[in-house]
């Protein structure tokens, strides 16, 4: 089973929504190559949203629209690049960002403050990788494809502690009723996969 169709098979069927093959050709047009095809299968079928409470992706047709959030964060990210290649600091931002040759495309982020990109490393988009800026002060890469990420990061949210999310000192005061309301809530323990359409 292809890690698409893994991810699929976590969140759920998606609620029935329109969708053309031409919703792609501006952004398309705009960074000058397709996109991941198991990207625009996933939001083809689910839009813009947020996966599992904390990652969001956005469509071309969503109420935020791809294309317009990709222009101005590779604006924002460009502009702070440039600023810390002026203090000599090339660690934390390695890689250019669209429209620069080779530089990274804007798709997503999540709650925790991370952006995330495609790294068109090959000719072939299906090969992309995926890299994530962490809160502005560097970068991990996931060899990819889309779909292989999202799985990953769903399953990462699934397999924590039962107490996640609770500083250690705090669990000494907190009663087991307590806990259990915190779980029931979803502010501690794993993250069930969901999407959540915006």
């Amino acid at each position: 089973m292809s890690s698409l169709h893994q991810l699929q098979a976590l969140l759920g069927e998606p609620s029935p929504r329109s969708s053309a093959p031409d919703d792609w050709n501006e952004v398309e047009r705009h960074i000058g190559s397709p996109l991941p095809s198991d990207f625009k299968d996933f939001l083809s079928a689910y839009g813009s949203g947020v996966i599992s409470g904390e990652l969001v992706v956005f469509h071309p047709r969503g109420s935020t629209p791809l294309l317009e959030r990709m222009c101005k964060t590779h604006k924002a990210f460009t502009e702070r690049r440039d600023r810390a290649l002026d203090r000599g600091d090339t660690e934390h931002v390695p890689y250019p960002f669209h429209p620069e040759p080779g530089g990274l495309i804007s798709w997503g982020y999540d709650y925790s403050g991370d952006e995330h990109f495609f790294l068109p490393s090959d000719p072939d988009p299906d090969r992309w990788k995926i890299v994530t800026m962490v809160h502005e002060e560097g970068c991990e890469t996931f060899d990819g494809p889309f779909s292989a990420f999202a799985l990953a990061f769903v399953q990462r949210l699934l397999d924590v502690e039962p107490h996640h999310g609770i500083e250690p000192e705090a669990l000494e005061f907190l009663e087991p009723e307590d806990l259990e309301e915190l779980a029931a809530a979803g502010e501690i323990g794993p993250v069930q996969p969901s999407f959540e359409p915006l």
